[in-house]
């Protein structure tokens, strides 16, 4: 009995240890594979700004391409991430992704983000943070838009209808640009789906060129 217990304890140990280092890459390792693409995106994304000017088109990325920057004042001035376009794997493995298909920023409608929340740098970890009121603001090739927070639920995955023109009304024809941010819930599990609501306030020319 005692050298059956020597060696399994022998054998979890190593299996231990690699399970820690998974877990590890999943944290951290992870997160500095996207810090590389978002540097890339961003380096892009301001070559994009500078060559239209502010008359440039919200729209025109490829899926994986930039699409905008996105800064949350709320979680610091450091807090700015490339959205890409597309919300598959390989995308959401760059930053948060747009739906393709549901509103471009600035357009009436509802432009709908989705992003990671404990892995790949974890852009919307602290999104629950996120209070009615405060400002989401995304930069666009054409302007600046500003969104400000109306509010903030927890649903279940099924719920589809989170990501309509008009949120819960699929039949409504949508007359306010909105912006939905979805990220899992509670972190480290994808049993419910965190949603915050935002609504756009102002448009503005950009002052970063």
């Amino acid at each position: 009995m005692t050298a059956t217990v020597r060696v399994v304890g022998e054998l979890c140990l190593p299996a231990g240890l690699v399970l820690l280092l998974f877990y590890a890459y999943l944290l951290w390792g992870t997160g500095a594979e996207t810090e590389r693409e978002q540097r890339v995106l961003q380096s892009r994304l301001g070559e994009v700004f500078l060559r239209h000017e502010g008359h440039g088109s919200p729209g025109g990325a490829g899926i994986g391409d930039a699409l905008a920057l996105l800064r949350i004042p709320r979680l610091g001035a450091g807090y700015r991430f490339a959205v890409v376009e597309g919300i598959g794997p390989d995308e959401l493995r760059k930053g948060p992704g747009h739906y393709p298909g549901t509103a471009l920023p600035g357009q009436v409608g509802n432009f709908v983000l989705s992003g990671h929340r404990t892995t790949y740098a974890a852009p919307f970890n602290r999104i629950d943070e996120l209070r009615p009121g405060d400002d989401v603001v995304v930069d666009a090739p054409d302007a600046r838009y500003t969104y400000r927070v109306r509010g903030k639920e927890v649903v279940d995955p099924g719920d589809l209808d989170v990501v309509d023109p008009v949120p819960g009304h699929p039949a409504r024809r949508p007359t306010r640009a909105l912006m939905t941010m979805t990220t899992c819930d509670p972190k480290f599990s994808a049993a419910r789906r965190l949603i915050v609501r935002s609504e756009l306030v102002r448009r503005e020319e950009r002052r970063d060129r």
